[in-house]
């Protein structure tokens, strides 16, 4: 009987406590959100944007968490969790797509766009986003928004690139992707692929000569601390990838679907309207307290080297013909300015 009597405070506690887990809100529907860059960094900016977005719209059902700085692993390990839906989102790099989708190496052929505004006119045109952002739901997952990634260039510690000429013998890290590989053959360099992650310590430690990205990657990342020569060669302008699980998206009600579209619209803009600042931003740090030194080469031998690539891709893939002479409209309505990549890079 005694044991009865100490035992049941106990009982009615847990009684009480199923019973008011039961009155409760119901718990809000967790949906994480990784990527690879800094906190200050515009994708950041734009997720936490997309955040508040889809929580205050849909009343607090959704509790969004943004992860950066690989906190979810390296872009590669996040979207392999975005596939199994261990993640419901992440941002990816194009290059790392092409390897689910042979159509998502159009946008990797360096030298596509002639200029950033045909750049942009291309990614916001949906027949030529759209094929190709669907292209990847047999992989488990799909496009549902392009983030500005600016025009790569490369950078290294030892010297200027001003030629194709200037790198060889140069082990310049790329992203995992065939298309890199062969791009840095066709300009005499050695691709050297590995994580965004890893960059710092293998540019620090010469593991390798040098790495190929936008300005932002000498600031946030701090590879202006050791790369001193930024050269404005411009080979590519490959957008940054919002990508979704597929079983998430499908699960979604209708109305709130178009709620979560509405967010990735607003996430695109906010990263789009930061971007312009932030490189503007990046270059001054850069050169005035890292100590870079931004060159501005001719583009035509860079070009030149590379010209194969498109006729190769468009024999491989006769399929992505129509979305390429798309690109060349666009570019046709945009062309460069008179300059090439100075009067890019410097605007």
């Amino acid at each position: 009987m005694k044991r009865i009597q100490c035992l049941l405070p106990a009982l009615l506690l847990a009684v009480l406590a199923a019973f008011l887990r039961g009155c409760a809100a119901p718990e809000r529907t967790l949906v994480r959100v990784g990527h690879n860059q800094a906190t200050d960094h515009p994708t950041h900016l734009a997720l936490l944007a997309f955040e508040t977005y889809v929580e205050e719209a849909l009343g607090g059902k959704y509790d969004v968490e943004v992860y950066p700085s690989e906190l979810l692993g390296s872009q590669t390990d996040m979207v392999q969790l975005t596939q199994t839906g261990a993640i419901d989102f992440c941002v990816a790099s194009n290059s790392i797509l092409e390897t689910f989708s042979a159509d998502y190496t159009l946008f990797n052929l360096p030298y596509l766009f002639a200029s950033s505004e045909a750049y942009h006119a291309s990614m916001d045109d949906p027949e030529i986003t759209g094929p190709l952002f669907a292209s990847t739901r047999p992989a488990g997952f799909e496009a549902v928004a392009w983030l500005d990634a600016g025009a790569r260039s490369f950078y290294t510690v030892s010297r200027p690139i001003r030629s194709p000429d200037d790198l060889k013998g140069l082990k310049i890290r790329v992203q995992q992707s065939p298309t890199n590989v062969e791009m840095l053959r066709l300009l005499g360099g050695s691709a050297t692929p590995m994580g965004f992650g890893d960059v710092y310590t293998a540019l620090q430690s010469k593991v390798i000569d040098g790495a190929e990205n936008n300005e932002l990657a000498l600031t946030s990342n701090g590879h202006g601390d050791v790369c001193k020569y930024y050269s404005y060669d411009m080979h590519q302008m490959i957008p940054d990838i919002l990508i979704a699980n597929c079983e998430f998206l499908d699960g979604l009600p209708a109305e709130e679907r178009a709620i979560f579209s509405e967010g990735f619209a607003v996430a695109g803009a906010v990263q789009r309207a930061a971007w312009t600042d932030a490189v503007a931003a990046a270059k001054e740090y850069a050169e005035t307290v890292q100590g870079v030194t931004f060159d501005y080469p001719d583009q035509a031998p860079f070009r030149e080297s590379c010209a194969p690539m498109h006729a190769a891709l468009l024999e491989e893939s006769p399929a992505l013909r129509p979305l390429y002479e798309k690109i060349q409209a666009h570019n046709a309505a945009h062309p460069a300015e008179e300059g090439g990549a100075a009067d890019e890079a410097a605007s």
